[in-house]
């Protein structure tokens, strides 16, 4: 049985003449995990939303929806709230309340539940979801992945039919990230919960999903088994190709034809099968870690807390930044990561240790200070730095030089929304916006947090030209990220956060060579084969370069 149909939808918004999406047709069975794929912009979370009466966007719209048959619009208002689930991409936009078992509570209390339905109900989620240790803190004090997850358990506990999930991990480590969405599988597996899904990680989920629905301007330009789209896509040479998960660029990169292996143990098996006779643990080139006299920032002994009685945050965190360079830092949530960043611009004032901003020892830690000294923080929130109506008042709101402002348009490709309010544009192009309006500070030491949260594999590649052409202009950048492909690819160097400090610095093959979970997906699918290979650039190469071995030998 049908549990969504679409039928000839297309949607603009009330203040613009552009089409989002255009004469879209979908079906979506009940049980079936979809994912849907698409560059940031092409309408995904905005379609998703027509599927959520309560959060359609106004604006101009046709087609029709039906839910269970009915048309959508048809729904009791009970219906909608508690048979069509959402999780939202921050998880901060989606809590309503002050502790975590009153989030939970909310929805049946908002239903008109009796209280021992409730209390029965709350206590089923909580244990289910792993939350019964941290039942009665506080919202705020939790981590990203924690809220994410409450979120979920908020969702379920009303027990709807379709769970919609709108780049739900975009906040998590990769940990995290892993758990939260085996959980979402877990739920479409044994509750029968038909699952709708947009997400840039595809390596977690598409393996799992019966089907893959890829969105380019607006239409529907495939709708097939995950496996079946991307040799589709592959084939075409479309460029969300790109997009696809490590095993699947690594098979079609070197030059195999046929179905592709979609998992990291489908990809290990294709690679023993292509090397048979005996493995080739042929290294790549790999520099020794070396550290320069110039030092972009320094950070030594580091120590902070948010009040008196709380406990530290920041436990002696120690780090040195090269000038010039690209230095990551990774490590799960909640610890210290963001919050170093914030004590390097005054944000979050140490209450112990020392920080140097090339070379000057800061004594007093005003922002204002910080950031006459050429340093620029970017939130993980871009809408934090939003105050404008539209793109180009934020632009103007950082200088008045139209040569300039045209310049940073380009750079970080937003020519297209520049009329649009920064609320209003997708996660992806939020960040690039944000990035924008930072990079007008014209800073010489950059600190990002975050930065390639809700970003396209296209533009991430566009964002990693961007950060070249800022080190060859003599930009530092500093970066906190979940990202871990995008680290092993171009860091210069990478550091691990973990309980309040970093605990080791090295090179990005050499650390995550090293790792078994906090490691790449080509890198877990060729360790056995190869050395030092973290990326599927890595791996392609060094497939190529011993075929001609392995042919000879055989």
């Amino acid at each position: 049985m049908k549990q969504f149909e679409v039928q000839k939808l297309s949607f603009s918004y009330a203040d613009s003449n552009k089409i989002c999406f255009d004469s879209v047709d979908l079906s979506v069975d009940k049980g079936e995990y979809v994912v849907i794929l698409g560059r940031s912009g092409s309408a995904k979370t905005t379609f998703l939303r027509h599927l959520k009466p309560g959060l359609a966007p106004f604006g101009k719209l046709s087609g029709k929806i039906f839910f269970n048959s009915i048309p959508i619009n048809q729904l009791s208002e009970t219906d909608k709230v508690s048979k069509i689930g959402f999780v939202m991409q921050d998880p901060d936009d989606q809590i309503v309340t002050d502790k975590v078992w009153h989030e939970l509570a909310f929805g049946p209390e908002s239903l008109g539940w009796d209280q021992k339905e409730i209390r029965a109900a709350a206590a089923e989620m909580a244990s289910y979801f792993g939350i019964q240790n941290w039942f009665h803190r506080k919202v705020s004090s939790l981590s990203g992945g924690q809220k994410q997850l409450l979120n979920l358990a908020s969702v379920m506990i009303t027990k709807p039919e379709v769970l919609i999930l709108d780049e739900p991990t975009a906040q998590l480590d990769p940990i995290a990230a892993s758990d939260f969405l085996n959980t979402v599988r877990k739920i479409n597996i044994e509750l029968g919960t038909t699952i709708i899904i947009t997400e840039h990680r595809l390596e977690e989920i598409l393996p799992y999903a019966n089907r893959a629905v890829v969105m380019e301007n607006g239409r529907i330009i495939a709708d097939d088994t995950p496996k079946k789209v991307a040799e589709k896509l592959f084939s075409e040479k479309n460029p969300m190709a790109s997009a696809m998960p490590a095993p699947v660029r690594i098979f079609y990169g070197s030059g195999a034809e046929g179905i592709s292996p979609l998992t990291v143990r489908e990809g290990r098996e294709w690679l023993e099968r292509e090397f048979t006779v005996s493995p080739f643990v042929t290294a790549l080139h790999e520099e020794n870690l070396k550290d320069s006299n110039k030092k972009a920032l320094e950070i030594r002994e580091l120590w902070f807390r948010y009040d008196k009685d709380s406990p530290d945050i920041l436990r002696g965190v120690d780090l040195s930044v090269e000038e010039g360079t690209l230095h990551c830092i990774v490590g799960g949530n909640g610890t210290g990561k963001s919050t170093t960043l914030k004590a390097c611009v005054g944000i979050c004032p140490p209450y112990r240790g020392k920080i140097k901003i090339f070379g000057r020892k800061i004594s007093k830690f005003r922002s204002d200070k910080i950031i006459a000294k050429g340093v620029a923080l970017l939130c993980q929130n871009p809408k934090s730095i939003f105050t404008q109506k539209t793109v180009i008042e934020e632009l103007y709101e950082m200088t008045r030089d139209e040569e300039t402002i045209k310049n940073i348009i380009e750079l970080c490709d937003i020519s297209h929304i520049t009329d649009s309010h920064p609320y209003d544009i997708s996660g992806g192009e939020m960040q690039r916006v944000a990035l924008a309006k930072v990079l007008l500070r014209k800073p010489r030491l950059l600190l990002l947090d975050e930065p390639t949260k809700g970003m396209d594999s296209f533009f991430k590649e566009s964002f990693a030209d961007i950060v070249m052409k800022l080190k060859e202009s003599g930009v530092t950048v500093l970066m906190v990220s979940h990202d871990i492909e995008f680290c092993g690819r171009y860091a210069d160097k990478v550091s691990m956060f973990f309980d309040g400090s970093i605990i080791t610095t090295n090179t990005p093959k050499r650390f995550f060579a090293a790792n078994s979970f906090y490691t790449t997906t080509a890198n877990r699918m060729s360790r056995h084969i190869f050395n030092n290979a973290v990326t599927a650039e890595d791996v392609i190469e060094l497939y190529n370069r011993n075929r001609g071995s392995r042919n000879e030998e055989i």
